[in-house]
């Protein structure tokens, strides 16, 4: 295109889950591809101040990295499109190259002189093409082609349309066109013709066992970053546009968690991206009054601003933000905050308060932790295609993961929430006496016998990656609870999310799991998961949860589920039951069985929770 349009909006954590680099955005009218980090403007994107996520970044894609930071906002709601202001956003472009007409069925690239952009600049949604001179009717819209190529490698090519039809590498260049036979739109019933030759083949010969002589090897192409890879080794498969398994981000994240023991150092900390480019007391205390005016960064107004200014200049003499991260476990500092005894109760983005256990419940939950106000900081640091990401936490063996830019990066996108939660931690000694039971020691074979059985189906190290028998009961728990807790505290499932503080076989002993809501707009702070935090409703819940997961309605097929028969990941475990959104689960629904908890049809020896605790209701 000869000038900048602009085609369609996403909201910023979108970037992050949904449309980051090298992903497709299926636009109503047009499909584009966003572009690498090289193209973004990196003046647009503010950064963000995190020290654990940045090191734990730098520690998978290299010292190299400077900042986190936010993807291009447009501070102005009704900006016009005509303004630069207007235009802020993520640079991209039309993907796939090729489009069909709606009407005569022409397949054609769209810049082959064919097609016309025709602009819609109040309506940015209606923009879209047109074929020009068809043959049915003038000015008809075109569409894009949705078949693409994709590899494991986290290539995306076009669809060889020209080699698909005439059945490999051809002379003919005819004009093709797409059709369809049959009143369903399966696969075998769309269709490609060659005008010139007449050759035509049905589509349905590009997936499955088909497609292995259909289809040409992969070239290795990013069209993100407009470079192609020689020699790739994966084979190329025939993907929809629009589905979902041609983009899978892969996602660093962070509770944003008081790190040091100086309050005004803190306060600088979390604030630096506002209070880094002081130059004077004077100007710290003219940036203190608009924050606090603005709401923006919570607690800066209780302290002087030479004292701010004196930890500024601290910071600026001799920056302390890799000294705070002296651990490689993300979730180990973390715990130490959670589970503190005199647990922070007003940092601007952690205002705790520690309640009664639940009465019933005391024995195996003895302590619950109130997260009145939390942050969660996330940062994309690759994608892959084909196969998600959480099918392996080894990055050795994980599908490869794909660059966001050309050369190494300098910077990485990140998204900051604001949310509530719920930290339950689980009695030590109760849970290691439980691992010791001869049950859960059965309990715990049968599970890897189908991780083992699972990874072997991969080709990966069946001795690698299991989670241990105490993560599954923790996170089988979790789920359980997060089902409940949507029932009542006004968010919608997917909006509860987890994290699991599980020790692994050798470390440092943890057993808790965190609830809790982070999400990018007001869903994520009504209040209403910290009103079921409390002793009394949080005591009810839990009995309901318990008592609801003794019996599931696809049982008794869910109870007797052998993981090791199926190769599965999971046990006593199914959407009736377990199963929650896998945005809002660690391990994307695998690791669960709920005869860790309560007593199945099949098993009832092997229950975490005492068989008291109250009836349902």
């Amino acid at each position: 295109m000869s000038h900048t349009l602009v085609v369609g909006d996403v909201r910023p954590s979108q970037l992050l889950w949904t449309y980051g680099p090298g992903a497709l955005v299926d636009l109503p009218n047009l499909s584009v591809v966003t572009m690498g980090l090289d193209r973004w403007e990196i003046g647009r994107c503010p950064p963000i101040e995190e020290a654990r996520l940045l090191e734990a970044v730098r520690r998978v894609l290299g010292q190299q990295v400077e900042r986190l930071r936010m993807p291009p906002i447009i501070k102005e709601e009704n900006a016009s499109p005509f303004t630069p202001e207007g235009k802020i956003g993520v640079p991209v472009r039309p993907f796939p190259r090729w489009l069909r007409c709606v009407r005569c069925g022409l397949l054609a690239e769209f810049d082959s002189g064919l097609f016309t952009i025709k602009e819609n600049p109040y309506r940015p949604d209606q923009t879209h093409f047109i074929h020009t001179s068809c043959e049915k009717g003038s000015h008809s819209d075109a569409v894009p082609a949705r078949f693409l190529l994709a590899c494991r490698n986290g290539h995306l090519d076009d669809f060889p349309w020209h080699w698909f039809v005439h059945g490999g590498s051809a002379t003919c260049k005819g004009t093709l066109r797409f059709f369809e036979r049959g009143a369903s739109l399966q696969t075998e019933n769309l269709w490609v013709k060659c005008d010139t030759c007449g050759s035509a083949r049905s589509l349905v010969h590009a997936f499955g066992e088909k497609a292995k002589d259909n289809i040409p090897a992969c070239r290795g192409r990013h069209p993100h970053l407009d470079t192609y890879e020689d020699n790739c080794d994966q084979p190329a498969r025939a993907v929809l546009l629009g589905a979902t398994n041609s983009w899978f981000p892969i996602t660093l994240s962070v509770l944003a968690i008081p790190h040091t023991g100086d309050s005004v150092a803190q306060i600088v900390e979390d604030g630096w991206q506002y209070l880094g480019d002081a130059e004077s007391e004077g100007e710290v205390a003219t940036i203190q009054k608009t924050l606090k005016k603005g709401g923006i960064l919570a607690g800066i107004d209780q302290f002087k601003p030479s004292d701010l200014w004196a930890a500024i200049q601290k910071k600026k003499s001799n920056d302390t933000s890799r000294e705070v991260v002296a651990s490689e476990d993300i979730k180990g500092p973390e715990w130490r905050v959670l589970t503190n005894p005199n647990p922070p109760a007003d940092w601007p983005h952690f205002l705790s308060e520690r309640v009664d256990a639940p009465p019933s419940w005391s024995s195996v939950i003895p302590e619950i932790l109130l997260l009145k106000r939390l942050r969660e900081v996330n940062a994309l640091i690759g994608y892959t295609r084909v196969e998600a990401p959480e099918e392996t936490d080894d990055p050795d063996e994980r599908p490869p993961m794909a660059a966001l830019c050309r050369g190494v990066p300098q910077w990485v996108p990140a998204t900051e929430v604001h949310g509530e939660g719920i930290f339950l931690r689980f009695s030590e000694q109760a849970v290691a006496a439980w691992e010791k039971k001869a049950t859960v020691i059965a309990r715990d074979k049968m599970l890897r016998a189908g991780h083992a059985g699972w990874r072997n189906a991969r080709q990966l190290d069946p001795s690698a990656g299991f989670p241990g028998i105490r993560y599954a009961m923790l996170h089988s728990f979790s789920h359980l609870l997060i089902r409940e807790l949507a029932l009542e505290c006004g968010y919608n499932a997917a909006s509860i999310r987890e994290r699991i503080y599980a020790s692994p076989e050798s470390g440092e002993p943890m057993a808790g799991i965190l609830l809790y809501t982070a999400a990018a707009d007001s869903d994520g702070t009504l209040g209403g998961l910290i009103e079921l935090g409390k002793p009394a409703n949080l005591n009810r819940l839990i009995t309901q949860a318990l008592y609801r997961a003794t019996v599931c309605s696809s049982d008794p097929l869910c109870s007797e589920h052998d993981p090791e028969q199926d190769r599965s990941l999971h046990s006593a475990s199914c959407h009736a039951c377990t199963f929650v959104a896998e945005t809002s689960c660690e391990r994307g629904n695998r690791y669960l069985d709920r005869a860790l908890l309560v007593p199945t049809f099949d098993c009832t020896e092997a229950a975490f929770f005492p068989s008291r605790g109250g009836k349902n209701g």
